[in-house]
């Protein structure tokens, strides 16, 4: 299907998308880029390589149908410096309106160069959400006219600890547009854009190749931390007849030694060690050995130690971590061709930040794993909130949470189009 059948796109941006060599819209693109184009807030969830950023990269440039004005229109957050250059590169390869400045924010030491560069001019912004957040601050990002706020590689955000700065920055832009573009949709990432989103219309994509792995029975159970896997763990192990022999995968020695003593208040004996490192903690160095020993009921195995492991004749594999080799992952879910039957299932535990890395693995094996339902039984981890340090404690009456006092003499005016020092909220006085 060509650009011009079923897109909005003006004339020089289906010129562009040619010249660039892309002879056909992807999926997500087709689905996305006629709603952004009609003003909808769009939620888009979409592999690595499906065409997330091409998509809002067209939809941002056909925006652009005259002289820009030099005040930013458009607020494109990203996870890291990277991106920044890498998002910026994408506009370039299509943008054929020179007139357009594009102004990249990220951490750098120094603030002053940035903002600077943003008072020569920009229409587009291009910036990782706490170095964008530091400048408003200092008044040096005006956001009075910016309608269109984009939020790429999102789960990569959540991941970063950056949610916070993305949910000011949205609720400091009075009215406009907002996409936001992610590999996985979960949680954290809905909870971080619940605050802004108008009826979003989501919109998900899955690419998988041509042949499926063949792999084992499979469950992904999605849990919100490390301590409702752990009871979770407990509550399939309370099942003494049906989980009879397990073997279970976690990342690091400091989490195989925490599984080691919760699980051994109860089941004693039944927990043991792959290749253990003390002589005094029970563990089998060849896994026949496990499988022969009746009093054995669960195997803990490192994934750091690259051991490998012959799971044939094991009814459970676990995955309490998500290694962060995806193909060590798929090795041992993987069914062999001489298997004539599927006895083993295999079954996961993943936490909100570690569902990216589920969505590869997934593209990687060629189909979706099946998301389970929490068992009602289970106890949930809340996770504390943060507690308020000494001097957020002391902070003077009617400061945002956000904002920090300045020495009047030190105060940058660089956004003239405010009369006053801005804070994170709607309040702005626009001149």
């Amino acid at each position: 299907m060509a650009w011009s059948d079923k897109l909005k796109l003006n004339k020089q941006l289906l010129r562009s998308v040619n010249e660039a060599g892309f002879a056909n819209p992807t999926e997500v693109q087709l689905k996305c880029i006629n709603r952004i184009i009609g003003g909808q807030d769009i939620i888009a969830v979409g592999p690595e390589g499906c065409g997330k950023t091409t998509t809002y990269v067209l939809g941002v440039l056909n925006r652009f149908n005259y002289a820009p004005e030099g005040v930013p229109r458009i607020l494109v957050l990203v996870a890291d410096k990277e991106q920044v250059f890498a998002v910026i590169e994408q506009f370039n390869k299509l943008n054929k309106n020179q007139a357009i400045r594009i102004v990249p924010l990220y951490v750098t030491p120094g603030t002053e160069a940035q903002m600077d560069d943003l008072a020569e001019g920009a229409d587009i912004v291009v910036a990782t959400p706490d170095r964008a957040r530091a400048i408003y601050l200092k008044l040096g990002l005006n956001l009075n006219k910016v309608d269109l706020l984009v939020v790429d590689n999102a789960d990569q955000i959540v991941a970063k600890g950056l949610q916070l700065p993305v949910v000011e920055l949205a609720n400091s832009i009075d009215k406009g547009q907002h996409l936001v573009f992610t590999e996985v949709l979960h949680a954290k990432l809905e909870k971080m854009i619940a605050p802004f989103m108008r009826q979003p219309a989501l919109i998900e994509v899955d690419e998988f190749g041509d042949e499926a792995v063949e792999t084992h029975e499979q469950l992904l159970y999605n849990v919100p931390n490390f301590g409702t896997k752990l009871n979770l763990l407990n509550l399939f192990m309370y099942d003494e007849e049906l989980f009879t022999k397990t073997v279970l995968f976690v990342n690091t020695q400091t989490t195989a030694e925490t599984v080691f003593k919760n699980l051994k208040s109860r089941l004693g004996k039944g927990v043991a060690y792959f290749n253990p490192k003390f002589f005094d903690t029970k563990g089998f160095k060849n896994i026949d050995d496990f499988k022969a020993d009746n009093t054995s009921r669960i195997l803990i195995v490192v994934n750091e130690n690259h051991d490998e492991v012959d799971l044939t004749g094991i009814p459970f594999i676990m995955q309490f971590d998500i290694p962060e080799d995806a193909g060590q992952f798929v090795s041992r879910i993987k069914r062999s061709g001489f298997q004539e039957s599927n006895d083993t299932l295999a079954i996961t535990f993943a936490t909100d930040i570690e569902m990216s890395a589920m969505k590869k693995i997934e593209q990687l094996i060629g189909k979706k794993i099946p998301a389970a339902q929490l068992p009602e039984d289970l106890v949930i981890i809340t996770e504390p909130k943060p507690k308020k340090t000494e001097k957020e404690d002391k902070k003077p009456a009617g400061v945002g949470e956000a904002f920090h006092e300045k020495k009047a003499s030190n105060a940058k005016d660089y956004n003239y189009s405010a009369s006053s020092k801005a804070k994170m909220n709607k309040k702005k006085k626009h001149g």
